[in-house]
């Protein structure tokens, strides 16, 4: 079965610099290095990783501290579209 491959949005692009901008540039290399690999296996199920109810289309997030990362599942194309990100606080 073949990997996943991992898309990030414009949105997603702007809220990672907003993140390295608070200071937290170190959650985008964990990112990278953990969650991506994750994501490219199986990106339904894992560490951190939530289905959010009431969100259309599925909508999932993964966790790195105080930050979420929400990202959609296209099965059919096997891509994963990271959509967003933000602080806990903020994020709902």
């Amino acid at each position: 079965m073949s990997e996943y491959r991992v898309f990030e949005t414009r949105q997603f692009q702007r809220d990672l610099r907003e993140i390295a901008r608070a200071g937290a540039g170190r959650i985008e290399e964990k990112l990278r290095r953990a969650v991506y690999p994750q994501l490219r296996r199986c990106p339904h199920f894992g560490p951190g990783i939530r289905k959010l109810r009431g969100y259309e289309p599925d909508t999932r997030r993964v966790r790195i501290g105080s930050w979420r990362f929400f990202h959609q599942v296209d099965d059919e194309r096997r891509i994963v579209f990271m959509i967003a990100a933000a602080h806990r606080g903020s994020a709902y």
